[in-house]
């Protein structure tokens, strides 16, 4: 297969080498194999292999990634699961073996990143990891050796490196835990005692294999031929809408067809409205434009694919739609705003946004893990 470049706004995703990892050729590694070898890039910009942790008495191996809910939701565990070893000869590596392209949109929906190796060093430092984080999404070799199912997924190899654990971290990612396999298995082999349950059932966002980038590729074009409406909008409908007795929060976008930042900036929340909207979350776009001026407006809505819902003033003139929409808005556009359930405006942004605080912003507010879902 040829390198590929997704083309996705917002989301820093290049190309990736011809290998191409398929689902079906992946099979779990055995209890009792040795250890794959692997020499990967790391957050740190450093390449680690297999060797450079040989002085521990135990390698504990987490395949992990920034995008998936469940993976989030372990994270202070894992970060316990560092301190509470490290000093017991436990060495700790975390390993995201998800191919970057494969990820749909819609998939990081818990997220305001996607799974390359910068996103990773991002999202490290903002979790404060204290321990390697490895990036195997250019060829997935080291991911399909050990037979990643999902995310999160643990290996425990001994002293001689061969497979003594394999499973989850435990048996509830939301939940106070009941079964501790992971610290089970870990006490056991440091007491020289054998696992109490050497393997156990994973659960978690399935590992995105190269072979879903055709996947990834047919959910924009599944998007991008959904119908796009510009309705008009009287006064009085316009202040329930920013009232909104919703359980959503709302982003409302003010543009003009005459105003190139509010037409360059329009790809990127078309990117936040497919990454979210199945969340308690509205995108809303507001034109300024004159009634008159509908069809021009509504034809770039459909050039550029806005299939979220598209409003047009048809009250009285820019002043009472500012009045309505946000008093202190001066007038210069393009002009953003966040508005809780319940009408309270949370953020303003004035000019073109950065797409990142925006969705930095909104997954802060609708929650990361499946523990904050409603």
């Amino acid at each position: 297969m040829p390198n590929l470049r997704c083309m996705i706004p917002g989301l820093l995703i290049g190309c990736l080498s011809s290998v191409v990892c398929v689902a079906e050729d992946v099979q779990t590694l055995a209890i009792g194999s040795p250890c794959p070898d692997f020499a990967l890039p790391g957050v740190d910009n450093e390449v680690h292999s297999l060797s450079d942790f040989s002085e521990a008495k135990l390698l504990l191996v987490i395949f992990t990634c920034n995008h998936c809910p469940t993976a989030q939701a372990y994270e202070s565990r894992i970060k316990q699961l560092h301190a509470d070893y490290r000093d017991k000869g436990v060495q700790l590596v975390a390993i995201s073996p998800n191919d970057p392209l494969a990820v749909r949109l819609d998939e990081l929906g818990y997220s305001d990143i996607g799974d390359s190796l910068e996103d990773m060093k991002l999202h490290a430092e903002r979790r404060g990891f204290e321990f390697p984080y490895l990036y195997d999404g250019e060829t997935q070799e080291a991911s399909k050796a050990f037979g990643v199912l999902a995310t999160p997924q643990v290996y425990i190899f001994d002293a001689n490196r061969r497979l003594r654990y394999n499973g989850r971290i435990d048996d509830d990612d939301i939940r106070p835990p009941k079964s501790h396999d992971t610290r089970n298995a870990l006490d056991a082999l440091l007491a020289g005692k054998p696992v109490p349950a050497k393997t156990t059932r994973v659960f978690g966002c399935s590992t995105k294999w190269a072979d879903k980038r055709d996947s990834a590729e047919k959910s924009l074009e599944k998007w991008n031929a959904e119908p796009v409406t510009l309705d008009e909008i009287a006064a009085n409908d316009l202040q329930k809408l920013i009232d909104n007795d919703t359980e959503n929060y709302r982003l409302i976008n003010l543009w003009s067809i005459t105003c190139i930042p509010c037409i360059a900036e329009q790809p990127e929340f078309v990117t936040i409205n497919r990454m979210y909207r199945r969340r308690h979350f509205e995108l809303v776009t507001l034109t300024t434009d004159h009634v008159d001026q509908k069809a021009h407006a509504l034809r770039f809505l459909k050039q550029n694919h806005v299939s979220c819902r598209n409003l047009i003033f048809t009250g009285g003139d820019r002043d009472e739609l500012a009045e309505i929409v946000d008093p202190e808005w001066q007038g210069p556009q393009p002009y953003t705003i966040l508005i809780a359930p319940g009408g309270e405006i949370l953020h303003r942004w004035k000019g073109e946004i950065d797409p990142r605080q925006v969705k930095t912003t909104i997954s802060d507010l609708l929650g990361r893990t499946y523990a904050s879902r409603k």
